[in-house]
């Protein structure tokens, strides 16, 4: 069974014979797999009203747990949102009434985001059907793939850095 990679590295060899295109089959692929699975998540988060990096802020307050309260900064290294992202997303989640943003006790200056029950509703509705779309996009895998599959990801993630274990944070 082929794919478009297959035939992207089958061109480049009649073309370039003289390169190892090798890291094309992996890098292809997670692009294509990327772009495949972005479209599946969009459709079931525009079905509960959000995107991506909404969902992403409050499934990050969400699993923090009781009392569902980070700062925006906790929330932006717990989160897969990068810093510019996390004040504009919050202005929309508290403007929906989603989240708010109190003052810190003793520093002022600092914010604390928490979880609001609307909040809290909403993401409890929205991630069993945002693990139905990855279940199914990961059911051509059996179990040992997908473990297989993880831990190389991992093994690539953690050699690039991408290591939480100093900050106390499991994912």
């Amino acid at each position: 069974m082929a794919d478009h990679v297959d035939r992207v590295v089958r061109q480049w060899g009649t073309e370039r014979p003289d390169l190892d295109v090798s890291p094309m089959e992996v890098f292809g692929r997670l692009t294509r797999l990327s772009r495949l699975v972005d479209t599946e998540l969009k459709r079931n988060f525009t079905e509960h009203d959000l995107d991506a990096a909404s969902f992403d802020v409050l499934a990050t307050l969400r699993r923090s747990g009781p009392p569902h309260l980070l700062t925006p900064t906790g929330l932006m290294q717990s989160s897969m949102v990068t810093s510019g992202a996390i004040s504009q997303r919050l202005d929309r989640l508290e403007a929906r009434g989603l989240v708010t943003r109190t003052p810190s006790g003793a520093d002022r200056r600092s914010r604390r985001v928490a979880l609001t029950p609307e909040g809290r509703a909403l993401v409890d509705r929205a991630l069993p059907t945002h693990l139905a779309v990855e279940r199914r996009v990961l059911s051509g895998l059996d179990a040992a793939q997908t473990e297989a599959l993880v831990a190389a990801l991992r093994t690539v993630l953690t050699a690039l850095g991408d290591d939480t274990s100093g900050d106390g944070e499991a994912g």
